[in-house]
């Protein structure tokens, strides 16, 4: 016999003395819409803007893309970028969430 049997037994789950707001969970979904909207539209902006001011130089290979109805002609760098955008902008409202939790969060 081990000193471990404790560990087959079920333990039951302490219930939680608070719930999730459903309003915190339609701001995810929100979220989940309108950052990859913002991005992509932001990822134009600063591809048309880099096209005349030549700030960063864009591979060739990366001007091969694909044509999606709605949008038009996408390019790999429009993917690239937006996908960069899309981290950093993620980033950027996950920190700005943790320091008003921090700041106001419940006792």
């Amino acid at each position: 016999m081990s000193k471990y049997i404790a560990s087959f037994r079920q333990l039951t789950q302490k219930p939680r003395p608070w719930d999730i707001h459903p309003v915190w969970s339609g701001i995810g979904c929100v979220m989940l819409i309108v950052l990859p909207i913002l991005s992509f539209a932001a990822t134009r902006l600063l591809v048309q803007e880099n096209m005349r001011q030549q700030w960063v130089y864009i591979p060739r290979y990366m001007w091969y893309g694909f044509f999606v109805a709605p949008v038009g002609r996408i390019y790999l760098v429009d993917l690239a970028l937006t996908i960069l955008l899309l981290v950093v902008i993620f980033g950027l409202v996950t920190v700005i969430y943790s320091l008003f939790f921090r700041i106001f969060r419940p006792r």
